[in-house]
Parts: structure tokens; sequence; C-alpha cells
């Protein structure tokens, strides 16, 4: 089935209890739980809020849905981790690190999706087996998707397994290209989609992070695939400038969802080509949840892809 690369339906979570999450920290270099900040829960729900705001500002739908006090899950703001949605009709539910996080998969707001918002699951496809073998692959964090060319994106790390990338590929048929990457330290990236991001005529990817031997390949493909490269710094990837998303709008057309951070760090010419290449830049500022979260405006949106059984 033909898919659209961008979505004009996101799923979010909003937090009730956030914050930094310890089980998380090993693998996320990009988390900092040393800062200490008053009224995390507050600052966190006041930029969630804003994200939200904005987005349908711009003319995409969200569909938004309040954590639960119980159990804890300080971070169920970034539901793309367990949950993917496809044009198909297939929900694909994934196996997580952090035990805390796989707390954060709830069948209601699937239930929900259909029945109150009339969008079309047709097939769930469970990976959460998985978690049992000590194998994980953490959504549209560890993948990447190229969902125009089936092409899935995957750089491996304690979160994201070759055998789980295989079982995915051969299911939802697509092509994995999986590589190695690491930060300035040397140590694996936590997540394909804080390094890359790929839009309908764009891939903004910070190439110096992967292996040097893999990397001609990746980029090729990236351009092979017709996609403007857009490369970015390590300093840009630590500000979540590859941590964006392109989706669409009820009015036509597409934006670019990013956070304020992340656009502060493009250059003039870069913001100037992802402006022409994508459609206006829809901003957030989100230091409480980018800081102690280690994720950003991406990683709090789950594209929701799935067909629709009329209007909401």
């Amino acid at each position: 089935m033909t898919e659209s690369q961008t979505a004009s339906d996101v799923l979010m979570i909003r937090p009730v209890r956030f914050c930094g999450n310890e089980q998380t920290a090993v693998s996320n270099r990009f988390q900092n739980l040393s800062v200490v900040e008053s009224d995390v829960q507050v600052r966190a729900r006041a930029e969630f809020d804003g994200l939200a705001a904005a987005l349908k500002m711009a003319g995409v739908r969200v569909h938004c849905f309040d954590d639960t006090p119980e159990p804890h899950t300080p971070d169920s703001i970034f539901p793309n981790n367990w949950v993917s949605f496809h044009a198909d009709g297939s929900t694909v539910l994934y196996p997580m690190l952090a035990p805390n996080r796989r707390l954060e998969r709830r069948l209601d707001i699937l239930e929900s999706l259909s029945a109150q918002h009339r969008l079309q699951i047709r097939k769930t496809i469970d990976l959460t087996y998985r978690e049992e073998e000590q194998k994980f692959l953490e959504g549209t964090g560890s993948l990447v998707l190229d969902r125009v060319n089936h092409l899935a994106y995957a750089c491996l790390s304690p979160r994201t397994h070759l055998d789980v990338l295989g079982e995915f590929s051969q299911l939802l048929d697509y092509e994995v290209i999986a590589f190695d990457a690491k930060d300035s330290s040397g140590m694996p990236i936590y997540h394909t989609n804080v390094l890359l991001s790929i839009g309908r005529n764009y891939a903004v990817i910070c190439s110096e992070s992967i292996a040097e031997s893999q990397r001609p390949a990746v980029v090729e493909s990236l351009r092979a695939t017709r996609h403007v490269v857009i490369d970015v710094t390590y300093r840009q990837m630590y500000a979540f400038a590859a941590n964006i998303l392109e989706l669409g709008t009820q009015r036509g057309g597409s934006i670019v969802a990013l956070s304020e951070r992340a656009a502060s760090v493009f250059t003039a010419d870069q913001l100037e080509q992802l402006a022409a290449l994508a459609g206006p830049l829809v901003k957030a500022s989100i230091p409480t949840i980018e800081t102690l979260g280690g994720g950003g405006v991406r990683c709090m949106l789950a594209e929701v892809h799935l067909p629709s059984g009329g209007t909401c």
C-alpha cells in the first residue's frame, strides 16, 4: 500500500508525573539528571501544552490523552517509542529496554482512537514478547522510516537489536539500513531519531556520528531516494537539530515541528532550506523535557497514519 511520508494526525500523551528517568539515563546521553529544577511537572505540562497548541494552530490534528498517575511512567510523554501506526491499518507495539517504560503501553488509547476518533486499526503486531529475550526495538525512536520507499534506518544500540529489526522488516515489508553511530565520547547513540530525520524532500543527518565505513552508504541511500541532505554537527545534534518531524496539515501542505533549541542551532541557510523543502517551521520551547527527558519534539509525537473511518 502506498503511504505518505507525512501524517496530519499525531498522538500525544500529556504528562502527569514527569521527571527524569533514572532507568533510561544509562543509555541516553542526551539526558541530564544533574540539573535541579523546581516545579518540574508544572514546567513539563506547560511545555507540552505549548507544543500541542502550536501544532493545532498550524493545522495538525492532535489526539491528546492524559497520562495516568499510577503506575508512574516518567517518560510517557514520548509515545512514539511504544507504538507506531501505518496506512494499511497496522499498529505495532514495541519491546522497550527500561521496565518502567513498558508500563506506558495502553490499549485503552488504541481503543479510543478506533471508537471515538474513528481511525481504523485493522491489525496489531505485538513485538513485546522480545523483552523476555532482552532484545529491544523502541518504535520510531529506534527506527527512522522512509515510508514512501519502505526503508527503515536504524543505528544499533542497547535499545535497537538486529533480530527485532529483522522481524519488523519481514512483517511490514521494509528494507532495513542498519549502522553503528556513536556520540562525541564514543558511546552508542541511543536512538536513531536524534541523529536522523527524513521528510518528503529532505534528510537532516549528523553524518559524523555514523561509523566511517558505513557513512557513505547511508548518505547515498538518502540521496538516491531524492532527499536533499542537510548535514548537522555533533553540537547541533546535541541540541536536537535532527530530532524534528515534517507533518501534513488538515489544510493541505506541510510544516516542520521542532524545538526552539533546535531551531536556534541551525544556520540561516539550513533554516531556509528546511522551509523551502518542507514548509513553515512550527517551534515550541521545551527545555525541561529536553534536559530531563533526553528527547525532543519528534520524540513527543507518534504519527497516526491509520486510515480514517469518517470525520471526527
